[in-house]
């Protein structure tokens, strides 16, 4: 039997859910103690540092 292709409607239908399933995850809020919880070492927690002293002034 030969492949079956989608019609327009249906291809446009099965990216936009992936791509609204990539977003979503993408959008989640970080859970304190997840594995994805933020490093000391990285840049932005750095930034939050010195800026939490100049403000401590």
């Amino acid at each position: 039997m030969g492949v079956t292709r989608l019609k327009r409607k249906d291809r446009r239908n099965k990216t936009v859910s992936r791509l609204e399933v990539q977003f979503l995850k993408l959008g989640r809020n970080l859970e304190t103690g997840s594995r994805s919880a933020e490093s000391e070492k990285s840049q932005i927690a750095k930034n939050n540092a010195v800026l939490a002293q100049i403000s401590g002034k």
